[in-house]
């Protein structure tokens, strides 16, 4: 899978296309194949570093898609088919 990764704060330069793991969900959690994200401000000041974050760092506060897979104790939700 691909993710969008800034490896240290600065510009949009400092973004690039990266291969990265395949997440697992854990308890509580939900793995969902995202369709669309929206990038905010928020993201743009933790990439430039005005806000701390741990590097690497994916932007992309909001997301929607489906669900792919579920963690332990999820209910509510089940993957989606076809």
């Amino acid at each position: 899978m691909h993710a969008i990764v800034a490896r240290e704060a600065g510009g949009p330069e400092v973004l690039t296309l990266a291969e990265v793991e395949r997440p697992v969900p854990g308890p509580g959690q939900l793995l969902v194949k995202v369709a669309a994200v929206g990038v905010n401000f928020i993201d743009t000041y933790k990439r430039s570093g005005s806000y701390k974050v741990p590097y690497p760092f994916t932007p992309g506060s909001e997301a929607s898609g489906t669900v792919e897979e579920l963690g332990d104790g999820v209910t509510g939700f089940s993957p989606a088919t076809g």
